[in-house]
C-alpha cells in the first residue's frame, strides 16, 4: 500500500467559480473539417453514453456506439423515476449554484472533489434548457411554468420531473438525438454487443474487443478514443434495483488494463424499495425517492403491534396516531422524511433490527410509507380552491387522490401491480436496497482515466458524489458529462490524433482477442455442475451481510476470505451449457460478468476494510457517534482511495494510492440533518 501518488488530476488552479471557464479556454480544438476523420467508441448508451454519442456525432466525429440491449432505448437510465436536479430557483426559495454545490458536497459527506461538484452545479441549468428544447415533457404548474419538487438532503425545491417517468422521458429525447445521427451515418450502432476487453498499444487506449451476443462472434474495433459509459456495479449484490443485465465487466476490463479504480466501497442503499419477498427473487423494485415529498415513514412504537402487523392480524390503518413512530421526523426534525438516502436507510435498519419491522419476510424487514396525510391536505386545498364549503371527508379524499395521481400515478400503479395493495388506501411497504455505486474508475478533471485516450462518464466513474449521492443527481451527472463536459475535454486529446491511422491489425488486438477467446473457452469447457446464478447468489449474500449497509472489521475479513474461496469454487465447478461455436448463450454472458464480480467484490471489501471511518454510504460499526450517526476521520481519511491492479497478481496484491481532497470553498464540518 502506498500513501501517495502523483495524480495528474488536471484541476485548474484558478478560483472555484472560474475553474471550468478558465479550463475551457485552454483546451485545444479539432477543426470541423478534421472531425470526420476521427473515430470514437462509446460503450453504453444510457443517458451518459447516449448524450455523448449524440453530441460527438453532432460535432462531426464518427462514433461507434455499443450496448448489450436490443436498443439504446432499453438502457437502465429508463428506470430512473423521480427527477433531475438543477439550480434554477424557479420556486424563489433562494436556490443557487452555490446551494446545489454545497448540498452535493455535504450529501457526499465531504468525500468528493470540490472542483468537479461545482462544475456539475454550474452546468445543471443548461441541462434543463437542453432537454426542454428536445421536447422532454417535464411537469408544469397551472401557469405553464416548469414544476419542481424536493428530494432528500435539501431544503429547496430544485428537482424537475415528468411524473415518475423522468429517466424514460430523458432517454427517449436522448435517443431521438442519437437516431438523427444514426440516420446520417455518423453513429454506427452495435446493438446486442458486449465489451470484453480494452485494447491498449504502448499504454494508450486504441480499441475494444466485443462479443456479438446473437452470433457469438468476437469482434475487434479500433478508435482514436474510447468512452466508457456502462453504469455502476450494484448487481454485485445479486439483489438490487438495477436491471438484471447491468454489470461491471467494461470498467473492470479497463481496471485490469491499467485504469485506476477509485472508492470501490462506496455503495448507495436506497431507502424506498419494495421489501424482499423470498429466496427465489431475482431483483428488487425501486419506488422513487420523490414519494418522500408526500409520504411519511413510520413503524409502530409497540413491539406487539409490529408482530400483529406481520401476522396480518392488524392493518396499518388500525394503528392509532399515538402508537406510530415517525422515526425520521423524530430523529431529524430539520429535514424529516427528506434526509439523504444513507441516513434514511440506516434509520430504517435500526428500527427493524430492534424488532419493529412490519413485513413478514425472513428478517422481518419493512417500514410504512404513508400518503394519507398528503391526500387529505391536497383534498382540503382543492376544495377551498373550488369554493366547496361543505365537502365531506370522502369528497376531499377523492380530490386529494386526483392530485396524487397527477404527481405519482404510474408509481402507485406499479406498486399495486407488484403487491396487490392500493397505496391510496393503505401505506406502501418499503425497505432499503442496493441502488447505486458512487465508486468507479478514477478520472481526471477532463474525465480521462489513467489510461490515455480512455474516458469514463456517468455512474461508471467516481468523480462527483463522494460517499453518498443525493437523489436526482444521477441523471444530472450523466447528462452533464455527456452533453456539456466530454465534448469539450475530449477534443483536447483528439487534437493530437488528426493524422493518426487506426487499425485492428496491430498485434495488441490479436493478443487481446486471443485472451478473450481463451477465457470463454475455459468457461464453456469447465464441465462443472453448478449454474452461474448459484455463485452469483452466494456472492450477493456475502456482500450484503458483510459489505452492505453496515460493516465491521471482523465481517470484512470474513468477506475477503469467503469471496476468495467462492472464486476458486466458481472456476472449479461452474457449469456453462452449450458449445464455443454457439451464438446466443445467456448463461455465458452471465458467467463472464459474475467472474468479474468475484474479483471486484474482493476489492470492495479491501477498500472498506482500509477505510477506518464512517462516511456516507460506508458505515463502519466501530466508528459512529453515540446517536448512531456516521463518524468521519478527516485527519486520516480525507482522500480518494485509488487502487492499481498489478498484472498477473491476485486482487489482494493491488496497490492503493491516495488523492488528497482539498476544500477551499466550503468548510468541512460534521454532517447533521437534525
Amino acid at each position: 500500500m502506498k500513501d501517495s501518488f502523483k495524480f495528474h488530476s488536471k484541476i485548474p488552479v484558478s478560483s472555484l467559480t472560474h475553474k471550468w471557464i478558465d479550463h475551457k479556454s485552454t483546451l485545444k480544438l479539432v477543426s470541423p473539417n478534421n472531425r470526420s476523420n476521427i473515430e470514437i467508441i462509446v460503450v453504453g448508451t444510457g443517458l451518459a453514453g447516449g448524450a455523448a454519442a449524440a453530441s460527438l456525432s453532432e460535432l462531426g466525429y464518427r462514433v461507434k456506439a455499443f450496448c448489450y440491449q436490443d436498443s439504446p432505448r432499453r438502457a437502465h437510465s429508463v428506470a430512473a423515476q423521480g427527477g433531475i436536479n438543477a439550480s434554477k430557483n424557479y420556486k424563489g426559495d433562494n436556490d443557487s449554484i452555490y446551494q446545489l454545490f454545497y448540498d452535493t458536497i455535504k450529501g457526499g459527506d465531504y468525500r468528493s472533489r470540490e472542483a468537479n461538484v461545482y462544475r456539475l452545479a454550474e452546468i445543471s441549468s443548461n441541462i434543463i434548457d437542453q432537454c426542454v428544447a428536445q421536447g422532454v415533457p417535464f411537469a408544469r404548474d397551472y401557469a405553464g411554468y416548469l414544476e419542481t419538487r424536493s428530494f432528500g438532503g435539501t431544503k429547496v425545491s430544485r428537482t424537475f420531473y415528468a411524473k415518475g417517468q423522468t429517466g424514460q422521458q430523458l432517454l427517449l429525447a436522448c435517443y431521438s438525438s442519437m437516431a438523427r445521427q444514426i440516420g446520417k451515418g455518423r453513429i454506427k450502432m452495435y446493438n446486442r454487443h458486449e465489451m470484453l476487453d480494452l485494447v491498449t498499444v504502448d499504454g494508450i487506449a486504441k480499441g475494444i474487443i466485443a462479443r456479438n451476443l446473437i452470433s457469438g462472434e468476437i469482434e475487434k474495433h479500433a478508435a482514436h478514443a474510447i468512452v466508457i459509459a456502462s453504469g455502476g456495479y450494484g448487481n454485485i449484490f445479486f439483489l438490487s434495483t438495477n436491471a438484471m443485465g447491468s454489470n461491471a465487466s467494461a470498467i473492470w476490463k479497463v481496471h485490469k488494463k491499467g485504469g485506476f479504480f477509485a472508492n470501490p466501497c462506496y455503495t448507495q442503499i436506497h431507502p424506498t424499495c419494495i421489501p424482499i419477498h423470498g429466496n427465489y427473487q431475482s431483483k428488487l423494485t425501486l419506488m422513487s425517492e420523490s414519494l418522500r415529498n408526500d409520504g411519511r415513514i413510520w413503524v409502530p412504537n409497540k413491539l406487539e403491534d409490529a408482530v400483529l402487523l406481520r401476522n396480518g392480524s392488524k392493518r396499518p390503518e388500525d394503528i392509532s396516531e399515538e402508537n406510530r413512530d415517525y422515526y425520521l421526523e423524530r430523529r431529524y426534525p430539520s429535514f424529516g422524511n427528506l434526509v439523504p438516502r444513507d441516513v434514511a436507510s440506516r434509520a430504517a435498519k435500526e428500527r427493524c433490527d430492534k424488532g419493529f419491522g412490519i413485513e413478514k419476510n425472513e428478517n422481518k424487514e419493512g417500514v410504512f410509507l404513508d400518503f394519507s396525510f398528503s391526500i387529505e391536505k391536497y383534498g382540503k386545498e382543492k376544495a377551498n380552491e373550488l369554493g366547496i364549503q361543505r365537502s365531506s371527508s370522502l369528497d376531499k379524499k377523492k380530490l386529494g387522490k386526483k392530485i396524487m395521481e397527477s404527481k405519482y400515478g404510474n408509481l402507485f400503479h406499479m406498486y399495486e401491480k407488484i403487491t396487490n395493495e392500493d397505496p391510496y388506501k393503505t401505506p406502501m411497504k418499503i425497505y432499503p436496497a442496493v441502488h447505486y455505486t458512487m465508486g468507479g474508475l478514477w478520472v481526471d478533471y477532463d474525465l480521462m482515466t489513467s489510461i490515455p485516450g480512455c474516458y469514463v462518464i456517468g455512474e461508471a466513474n467516481f468523480s462527483d458524489h463522494g460517499a453518498n449521492r443525493l437523489g436526482a443527481s444521477a441523471l444530472m451527472q450523466g447528462l452533464a458529462d455527456g452533453y456539456f463536459i466530454l465534448p469539450y475535454t475530449i477534443a483536447d486529446y483528439l487534437s493530437k490524433c488528426i493524422t493518426e491511422k487506426i487499425s485492428t491489425k496491430h498485434i495488441a488486438f490479436q493478443q487481446s482477442e486471443k485472451n478473450v477467446k481463451n477465457r470463454i473457452q475455459k468457461l464453456i469447457q469447465n464441465n462443472g455442475n453448478m449454474p452461474v446464478d448459484f455463485f452469483h447468489k452466494k456472492l450477493g449474500n456475502i456482500m450484503w451481510k458483510y459489505v452492505g449497509m453496515s460493516r465491521n472489521h471482523v465481517g470484512l475479513y470474513k468477506a475477503i476470505k469467503n469471496i476468495q474461496e467462492l472464486r476458486y469454487e466458481f472456476w472449479k465447478n461452474v457449469f456453462v451449457p452449450g458449445y464455443i461455436d454457439d451464438g446466443l448463450n445467456s448463461e455465458l454472458e452471465k458467467a463472464v460478468r459474475v467472474a468479474d464480480f468475484l474479483e471486484l467484490g474482493e476489492l470492495m471489501a479491501m477498500d472498506a476494510l482500509n477505510r477506518k471511518e464512517s462516511c456516507g454510504g460506508h458505515f463502519r460499526e466501530e466508528y459512529q457517534t453515540k446517536e448512531g450517526e456516521a463518524l468521519r476521520d478527516d485527519v486520516h481519511y480525507k482522500y480518494v482511495s485509488v487502487w492499481e491492479y498489478r498484472e498477473n497478481h491476485p486482487i489482494s496484491d493491488e496497490i492503493m494510492h491516495k488523492e488528497d481532497l482539498n476544500f477551499t470553498f466550503v468548510k468541512v464540518q460534521s454532517r447533521s440533518y437534525k
